[in-house]
This record gives structure tokens, sequence and C-alpha cells, in this order.
């Protein structure tokens, strides 16, 4: 059983990567040569933008390796914990932080900075520009909150 829920963790993991993969892709392809913004609603648009930092742009002008080594090694403790638990949403909220943490950590090594896209703006404010990983490492740490917040007691054997 424990190595079936292992699985269906792998397979979030992998579900979350080839998305956010193919659509930094498309960005890349769809908003690079020319430059441009596409409106798709009054409150967001598709823009290329390249962070070099971590989520929100923080961290930038870091040694690159530094950020790689960081998330290689919370990736790696991360699996780890998806194996040993038997929760099934403390399972999912891992493997999102996992599968969106790998779109970032490949991103890194191919282009030296992670490709964003999506840029939310109500009335002149704009929330900084993200991808498909960044979302699913947010909504993972949601649901991390969630679990232990709500969670009760549990037995990571």
């Amino acid at each position: 059983m424990k190595r079936r829920a292992f699985v269906f963790g792998l397979i979030v993991i992998a579900v979350v990567f080839a998305l956010d993969q193919w659509t930094k892709q498309l960005a890349i392809d769809g908003l690079s040569n020319p430059f441009r913004v596409i409106e798709v609603t009054p409150f967001m648009n598709f823009v290329l933008a390249w962070n070099p930092g971590v989520s929100f742009g923080l961290f930038q002008g870091q040694a690159p390796w530094v950020m790689i080594a960081a998330t290689a090694a919370i990736t790696i403790g991360f699996c780890i914990w998806m194996w040993r638990t038997r929760d099934r949403l403390l399972r999912l909220a891992l493997a999102l932080v996992v599968g969106g943490a790998i779109g970032n950590l490949v991103d890194r090594l191919r282009h030296g900075a992670v490709t964003d896209f999506i840029d939310l703006h109500v009335a002149g404010y704009h929330w900084p520009v993200f991808n498909i990983a960044d979302s699913s490492i947010t909504i993972g740490a949601a649901l991390l909150l969630i679990d232990s917040l709500f969670g009760g007691k549990k037995s990571v054997r």
C-alpha cells in the first residue's frame, strides 16, 4: 500500500513538472520574438520574465549554486517525507511542492533563471510575475499549513 501511495505522489510530481515545462516553453516561444504582452483578461496578462532569484524575486544576486543546492536538498527531504507519510493530503501537498521545485530547478540549470509568464494585476497593482511551478508550490504549502493546523496527530511509520 505504501508503494502505491508513493507512486501516486510521483505521478503528481511528474504531471506538475510536465505542465510547468510545457507552459514555460509556450511562453518562451510565444512571447519572446518579438517581445510582447498578451492580455488574457482585464486582470491577467501573459508576459515573459526571467527571475534569477527565488519566489517573488527574493534572493536575487545569490550564487546560483546555493539556490540549486538548497532546492535539491529540500526536494530530497520532501520525497523522503512523502515516502514515510500515510496521509493523503500531506502526500499531495509534498508532491505539489516537489513538482514545482523541480520545474524551477530545471529552469535554473537550463537558463540560469526561472521562466515566469503569468502577470496578475488589480487597480494598478501587479503581483510578481509567476508560473505553474510557483502556483503548485504555493498550493502545496497552503495544504501543508492546513494539514499542520487541522490534520490532527499522525504517525509517520
